[in-house]
């Protein structure tokens, strides 16, 4: 499991937390907090584990990912699948301490973070199935305080969706070759490089109307919250920048800097994001 990873989900299930306290009813609590990282945790791990079990064949042909635990034989399968099981499980139990909701809930959730493992071997929209898993973690924790759904929240799931997708196309670059010799499917494989990174470009410009109807509806779903301050609009400003950036230092013909563009830029967004939307609510 690498820690790094947890950038892309964690921080917008923590701005969603903090907009459900926000709201009339909720109240801070240190177990509801610890109870909802748990679940966070357990699900990423069941998620991450889950891949590199169903993927260890895959892996194991393919130069950049050979050298990763299962396939490598540092940890065997049988393992890897104990590991996911075991966390799978322990996801649902702490979901179901927080409301029955969540609780019943989990079992859809975990549709998603297993599934999506398996998409690219049937299609090439398998992208968006890494975005569906992502999504959940915002929605997840605002139900977790709440036991219920807003706008804001919706829009905030969605700019994770197409966001994590997006990112995802791009990321699928370095396998294009791969994916064809093995026959999997993905919209480099599907589309070639130049058209794929077109689609993430499209996908990606979707976020230029969704940042700003979160920070709108957050305000006008709850007077208490005014994302429409210098803070608010720092946020989507320098989140979208970064949008912007990784596409920029890449290129069809030179993706040398594919992995800044995937875990520097989308890292430094999803936190800076948080954190200036954590000082616009607090500030």
């Amino acid at each position: 499991m690498k820690f790094a990873h947890t950038v892309f989900a964690l921080p917008f299930a923590l701005v969603a937390f903090l907009l459900a306290l926000q709201e009339p009813g909720s109240h801070f609590s240190w177990l509801l907090l610890l109870q909802m990282l748990g679940c966070m945790v357990f699900a990423r791990n069941a998620a991450m584990g889950f891949n590199r079990w169903a993927d260890r064949e895959i892996d194991a042909r393919n130069p950049r990912t050979a050298g990763r635990d299962v396939p490598a034989g540092r940890i065997s399968p049988r393992k890897a699948l104990i590991f996911t099981l075991v966390n799978a499980a322990l996801f649902v139990a702490v979901a179901f301490t927080i409301n029955p909701l969540c609780g019943g809930l989990s079992f859809v959730a975990l549709v998603f973070l297993l599934g999506y493992s398996y998409l690219k071997r049937f299609t090439w929209l398998c992208h968006f199935g890494v975005g569906a898993a992502l999504s959940i973690a915002p929605a997840g924790a605002y139900i977790a305080v709440t036991g219920s759904f807003s706008w804001p929240v919706a829009f905030l799931s969605l700019m994770v969706f197409f966001w994590s997708s997006g990112f995802d196309i791009l990321y699928a670059l370095a396998d294009e070759e791969i994916d064809c010799e093995q026959g999997l499917h993905s919209i480099p494989q599907r589309f070639g490089r130049v058209r794929a990174m077109r689609i993430a470009w499209a996908v990606h410009l979707l976020e230029f109307v969704l940042v700003p109807l979160f920070l709108i509806s957050a305000g006008r779903a709850n007077p208490a919250v005014c994302l429409t301050d210098f803070w608010g609009i720092a946020a989507g400003v320098v989140f979208l920048a970064l949008l912007v950036y990784q596409h920029l230092i890449i290129s069809p013909k030179d993706l040398s800097r594919l992995n800044a563009a995937f875990f520097t830029a989308n890292g430094l967004a999803s936190i800076i994001f948080a954190i200036l939307i954590y000082l616009s609510v607090l500030l």
